[in-house]
């Protein structure tokens, strides 16, 4: 190699400890699994260096009026370490009413165990005494009625309002909230699954399923491809099912699947477009469960079935980009995982790119291109909001949450579209395949790809990988002065349409008559961020934008609206509040009423109403902005 790139590598080691770039050129860099295994998680209590969680045998009985799971499990373990004798687990408010070991699976005796300090945000240690014959483990637990990884929803809160739901969300470290076990994205397990539950309900987790008929309230399930802990997924409730492909369909409430079938129309040939890319879909099928408006993200990857909100139905197929992203994480994520969080951007960045590759695939390249400039707005406004240590791709984040901002998921995404544009389409896509083949059903570090990027890519052309900074986006805040500005003539357009009306040389009716979401996202955040009520007057006579169905478009027309005390929209900012529960959509609405006295009030007000329908995760969140109670 050029000298030139031996200085990089050299740089890169120095920067980062954990980055091993000693793989020999003519042979292709495997995980340093030892490495990986030595580098603890700083996010889990549990030693899979010395005992490892292989396969999950679960049972659950779900108790609907006292909000708890009764769960036996038994983990099945590999010995790394012969001479260990203690397995320690992850819970988070966990009671452990009984534990029991076995070799070989022939008589389980009881086994010391003991709870440890219970740490602010990671929970609690579940250390077993382990004799060295040891290879199983059996433990009985309850759930805690307030687990943060749990939601119990009442029936006047679904849309049938007459069965009551439950849903899980495990990501990122909420699965020890209803299962002891190796809570690490290290880690990766098969599993069977038995769920009790009341006769009139369906029970659906992120494994085989069967969609044909209810099954008197007892449910079996198998995962026999090896997923990390936070694709737990379990829900139950009044479902039905609609088929879009002999390998997908949509679980939804009745009064839903219908217009969501219509929506997620496209989801066969958003496969089959991955597939041509990337590779094949590994997971059999892939479904989607949508789920009561109180779901606190925009949709959760969980093998199989990807749980989505129902904030993305519009009627229009204009936020199923949504959609593209989940499925994009059955390449990037489920299939090759970030070991730790700390490596997060491997899972998000990645399926931000393929995400916008799919939509240019089926929408088109002006829809992509519109796309990819609205994603560059948020990551400049991130940028600008965020500390120098928080815009760090290979983040260190006390709290796991604290790591998902859109640093992950725009800067990856836009790290990658500077390798595809430095050494061209057909070779980076040529790449990613070789990539997603070569760590499938493995959990990576940042170190890892970036070894394999040197091998398979940066080596190969020195002169176009010394035009990569490297080190730069990994391990510096900001953006490298290199990094692609995503053209759009659409976004150019919008821009200018701002400007114009501004400043009253574009009359408001001629502005967005055939206008995409984007665009209207786009022209919102070109405004400045608040504005006489005359002129948000003029836009909402002109568009209803008080009134959108489309909840994107709503949020920020409502954000705008708080900013600048514009009261006609007064009430569906708390219609908004008390509907849907989704954190990107209402968190940012809060933060803006707390900025004035007035706002306080009625925040609190409005939160009082809306609080109970509120998933736990995102009442964590919000109680301390409101310091509720008081």
């Amino acid at each position: 190699m050029a000298l030139s790139f031996e200085i990089f590598s050299s740089k890169l080691s120095l920067m980062a400890s954990e980055v091993f770039l000693s793989k020999s050129l003519n042979s292709t860099p495997q995980i340093d699994r030892t490495a990986t295994l030595l580098e603890r998680d700083p996010h889990s209590f549990s030693n899979p260096e010395q005992l490892r969680i292989r396969h999950m045998d679960l049972e659950l009985n779900v108790l609907f009026q006292e909000r708890v799971l009764h769960g036996v499990v038994e983990l099945s373990l590999d010995r790394l370490d012969e001479t260990a004798t203690e397995l320690i687990l992850d819970t988070m408010a966990l009671r452990i009413s009984k534990v029991e070991y076995s070799a070989s699976g022939k008589g389980y005796r009881p086994a010391q165990f003991q709870m440890g300090s219970v740490h602010p945000i990671l929970g609690t240690p579940l250390r077993i005494q382990l004799p060295r014959d040891g290879d199983r483990v059996r433990i009985e637990y309850f759930t805690d009625p307030n687990a943060l990884g749990l939601q119990w929803l009442e029936p006047q809160q679904t849309s049938g309002k007459k069965h009551p739901f439950f849903l899980t969300q495990s990501q990122t470290i909420y699965a020890r909230s209803w299962l002891p076990l190796q809570d690490s994205p290290q880690v990766r397990m098969t599993y069977r699954a038995t769920v009790r539950c009341p006769k009139e309900l369906l029970a659906v987790m992120g494994a085989g399923n069967n969609p044909e008929k209810l099954n008197g309230g007892r449910y079996h399930f198998e995962m026999p491809q090896p997923i990390p802990s936070y694709l737990m997924a379990l829900a139950i409730g009044d479902l039905a099912f609609k088929p879009l492909s002999p390998r997908s369909g949509v679980y939804a409430e009745q009064s839903v699947t219908e217009l969501a079938a219509s929506e997620f129309a496209d989801i066969e040939l958003m496969m089959s477009k991955v597939e041509g890319l990337y590779g094949p879909y590994r997971w059999d099928r892939y479904d989607l469960l949508v789920l009561p408006p109180s779901f606190p993200l925009g949709g959760m990857e969980n093998p199989r079935l990807t749980f989505v909100t129902p904030t993305i139905l519009v009627g229009d197929k204009s936020l199923v980009s949504l959609i593209a992203h989940e499925l994009a994480h059955s390449w990037a994520g489920n299939l090759v995982t970030n070991a730790t969080w700390s490596d997060f951007w491997l899972n998000e960045g990645f399926s931000v790119y393929v995400e916008r590759r799919i939509v240019e695939e089926i929408y088109g390249r002006r829809r992509a291109e519109l796309e990819n400039a609205f994603g560059r707005q948020k990551l400049d406004d991130e940028i600008m909001r965020l500390s120098a240590s928080n815009q760090v791709l290979h983040a260190n984040c006390q709290d796991p949450e604290d790591c998902v901002t859109e640093i992950p998921y725009e800067k990856g995404a836009l790290f990658l579209v500077q390798l595809e544009k430095t050494f061209g389409r057909e070779r980076f896509d040529e790449f990613l395949r070789s990539y997603f083949n070569h760590f499938a059903f493995q959990s990576i570090r940042t170190a890892d790809f970036v070894a394999y990027l040197t091998h398979e890519l940066l080596s190969r052309d020195a002169r176009s990988a010394n035009s990569i900074p490297v080190v730069e986006w990994l391990y510096e805040p900001g953006l490298p002065q290199s990094a692609p500005k995503p053209p759009s003539d659409a976004a150019v357009a919008v821009r200018s349409a701002a400007r114009l009306w501004l400043a009253g040389d574009k009359p408001t009716r001629d502005l967005g008559t055939s206008w995409t979401t984007y665009e209207w996202l786009l022209f919102l955040k070109s405004l400045p961020p608040a504005l006489k009520a005359q002129r948000l007057q003029e836009l909402d006579k002109e568009f209803n934008l008080t009134n959108s169905p489309n909840s994107e478009i709503a949020h920020e027309w409502l954000l705008m609206a708080i900013r600048s005390s514009y009261q006609p929209a007064a009430q569906r900012l708390e219609k908004f509040l008390i509907s849907i529960g989704r954190e990107k959509l209402i968190k940012p609405l809060y933060e803006e009423l707390i900025k004035s006295e007035t706002g306080i009030r009625r925040a609190k007000t409005i939160y009082s109403k809306a609080r109970p329908g509120y998933h736990p995760l995102v009442v964590k969140k919000i109680d301390p902005l409101l310091s509720w109670p008081e």
